[in-house]
């Protein structure tokens, strides 16, 4: 809600008025992810699922233009076939065990007969393909760079949330219906999740380094984030979840300040746009550049702010695992990676910045200025708002890591929710 609100308020500086019927595809998108995390029901997350990706590919083709429609095409074509694959797995869940409550999956899943387990399984693994393609876990998120480099900014902001839906869905039904006290199907992606989630860190932090242009390297950055908290949910314990719990909202007010930063920097950039070269120096340099340096510290997670909180409970939890050397190199090298790279993106952008030549001061240089920097302003305002909230999340951080322990806590041991909504005991 707080991500959505502050994109619309962007939005309509002038990016709603690029094509037609915006604000009701930002709504349907709204409706959708909301009720992709509100829904107790298997196939009602495939039906939010639908409405929240066909928003979406109206959203991502927002204004038009060649490189929006080809990333737009991929990402559409990408997308039909993980809906395919969600209804063939809800409909063989549906057909083996005669219901899609979750609770009620929980329930007969763990008392599965021995014949049908290799279908359920079967139909869970379907469902971890289709969560991973919507989380963009590798190797299903080619189309995301792409998608979210090209799109406008307050849509780009907007899909920063979108991404943590199929993460959600990871976390939600891989604990309820194939968490530890599932029978046959116990644990069915643990050998999986966190070997996956290393990898796209890695691929996103190297995409990172690669990148050419701004908007493209906080695409790879999300990536990353994204491996960062599957990480967490890969560990599987009470602690991690609860650290990955917090890392989310950071994560997503992080990335969406970015996006909304990189479009300011683009438009006054002109035709360098955000491209990683020297350019002219930008109106309100100082302030613009001082905003990067905070979304730089909280990506790259150094202290002292949320980004350093989250990965430091991540790398808490992750003590006990057989796989802590794995996961704290892959964390700490790619930090630094991080670092590396955004410092010689802010280098390129601010530090190597040229003043304007002095034949091009006047007085229509002037009028052209302030026409620009009026709804700028109102631009670096929004990014202040969503970059606050991560310092708000810091000075929180204990009620916060309380709050998503409790919630790790029901997760893990989710005998209390089925029975609130069967009425009967696990």
């Amino acid at each position: 809600a707080l991500v959505s609100a502050f994109a619309l308020l962007y939005a309509i500086q002038g990016t709603d008025s690029d094509g037609p019927h915006f604000h009701v595809l930002f709504q349907l998108q709204l409706f959708g992810l909301n009720g992709a995390f509100l829904t107790g029901d298997l196939f009602n997350l495939f039906v939010f699922f639908e409405i929240l990706l066909l928003a979406s590919y109206g959203l991502l083709l927002h204004g038009g233009g060649r490189l929006r429609t080809m990333a737009g095409l991929h990402f559409v074509i990408i997308n039909l076939v993980g809906s395919t694959l969600f209804l063939f797995a809800v409909g063989t869940l549906y057909g083996l065990l005669g219901t899609l409550n979750m609770a009620d999956l929980a329930v007969k899943a763990a008392s599965a007969a021995d014949e049908d387990v290799a279908l359920i399984s079967t139909a869970g693994l379907l469902l971890f393909a289709v969560f991973a393609l919507k989380a963009a876990l590798l190797p299903l998120y080619l189309w995301l760079p792409a998608a979210y480099a090209h799109t406008t900014a307050p849509v780009a902001a907007l899909f920063a949330i979108m991404t943590k839906v199929g993460a959600y869905s990871i976390l939600r039904v891989y604990t309820l219906i194939f968490g530890s006290h599932a029978g046959g199907v116990a644990d069915l992606i643990a050998p999986w999740l966190l070997p996956l989630a290393l990898a796209t860190l890695i691929a996103g932090v190297l995409g990172v380094l690669a990148s050419t242009h701004l908007r493209q390297q906080i695409a790879y950055l999300v990536i990353a984030s994204i491996g960062t908290l599957l990480i967490a949910f890969g560990i599987n314990t009470h602690t991690s979840i609860a650290a990955g719990l917090f890392y989310l909202p950071h994560s997503t007010f992080a990335a969406a300040a970015f996006f909304l930063l990189a479009d300011i920097i683009a438009t006054r950039r002109s035709e360098m746009s955000d491209r990683f070269e020297p350019g002219p120096v930008i109106a309100h340099h100082r302030i613009t550049g001082v905003l990067f340096f905070i979304a730089a510290i909280l990506i790259a997670g150094l202290p002292p702010l949320s980004g350093f909180v989250g990965k430091l409970l991540i790398l808490q939890a992750a003590i006990p695992h057989a796989a802590l050397p794995w996961i704290m190199g892959a964390m700490l090298i790619t930090s630094l990676l991080t670092i590396i790279a955004l410092a010689r993106s802010g280098s390129m952008l601010f530090y190597r910045a040229q003043l304007p030549q002095a034949s091009h001061t006047g007085g229509d240089d002037g009028s052209d200025s302030q026409h620009i920097l009026t709804p700028g302003v109102s631009g670096l305002a929004i990014v202040i708002c969503l970059l606050a909230l991560c310092v708000v999340l810091t000075i929180g951080a204990g009620a916060v890591s309380e709050f998503a322990l409790a919630t790790a806590n029901q997760l893990l041991q989710p005998e209390d929710y089925v029975q609130s909504v069967l009425g009967t005991a696990r």
